[in-house]
């Protein structure tokens, strides 16, 4: 089998975890592989240079049977794009951690007993959460896992855009914002929370709507989870469509844009998450 390890760039902390892990993982004879630039800070330290392994694209962690991402939920989530449908294991390094579950002291350990899981019956324990898929007419981003915002070009005073809010063909709102977000429950946490959106428990079956400056006043939304969002954004000079903080879009007004769950999901390895220890971080 193989394992892909994506660790925290400009984090000696995540390099040096990167290096034990693969030295571990080599004695239970499964192939490792690193992302490009996991692999050129390993090669750049004396300590670590004996111990690298491959490299390949974050695109192609999916040809792997298991990705390990090490850092915080940045990390995580650029890890998540190229996994695909393939386990991923995150290890936090001490940020908040939504995604992370293991601690660094527990890592080694943790992924090494997955690994050997995985040899023994041919498939990792895993937890699926949904993802989100926002498209156009002609167009369409990779799927994200915390959130998808459609905004103006600009945020404020003199920016922003007026939209109309669909959910299932009914229209929910519709007016001047910045913006709107829709979030997985996995994402609440995240840039919804600063947008004044609810937590959601992330076992709970939802989507959730927020809007940005809202001029109208609207309240976020909890929608079922396999409802269709649409948004039509107009009288703006330019928007732009953001998955997970870094797959963007720029489209020009009027422009129709559909945010539904994604045919794949996200499949979590490892221990789960508990919830409500990780929320006393966000204080």
């Amino acid at each position: 089998m193989t394992v892909g390890i994506v660790a925290q760039r400009d984090n000696d902390r995540a390099m040096s975890l990167a290096s034990t892990l693969c030295d571990r993982l080599r004695a239970t004879s499964a192939a490792v592989v690193v992302d490009e630039t996991t692999a050129g800070a390993l090669g750049d330290h004396d300590a670590w240079e004996a111990a690298v392994p491959d490299s390949a694209p974050v695109d192609e962690m999916s040809a792997c049977d298991l990705v390990v991402s090490i850092g915080g939920d940045g990390t995580f989530l650029y890890a998540a794009r190229g996994a695909g449908s393939t386990p991923i294991l995150g290890v936090n390094l001490g940020e908040v951690g939504f995604l992370n579950a293991i601690a660094p002291e527990e890592a080694v350990e943790t992924v090494v007993a997955e690994v050997e899981h995985i040899q023994k019956t041919g498939s990792a324990r895993t937890r699926a959460k949904p993802r989100l898929q926002a498209s156009g007419d002609d167009w369409e981003l990779s799927p994200a896992l915390n959130e998808v915002v459609i905004q103006g070009e600009r945020r404020g005073h003199g920016g922003g855009a007026t939209l109309d809010v669909y959910v299932d063909d009914s229209l929910y709102t519709s007016g001047h914002a910045d913006g709107v977000l829709v979030a997985t429950p996995t994402g609440s946490t995240a840039y919804n929370l600063s947008e004044r959106g609810p937590l959601v428990h992330p076992d709970v079956a939802g989507l959730i709507v927020t809007g940005m400056a809202d001029e109208m006043g609207t309240p976020p939304l909890v929608v079922d989870v396999d409802s269709e969002i649409v948004v039509e954004l107009t009288d703006a000079d330019s928007g732009v469509v953001v998955s997970d903080g870094r797959v963007r879009k720029d489209v020009v007004p009027p422009e129709r844009i559909t945010v539904s769950r994604a045919g794949e999901p996200v499949r979590l390895a490892g221990p789960p998450l508990d919830f409500f220890t990780a929320l006393d971080k966000l204080a």
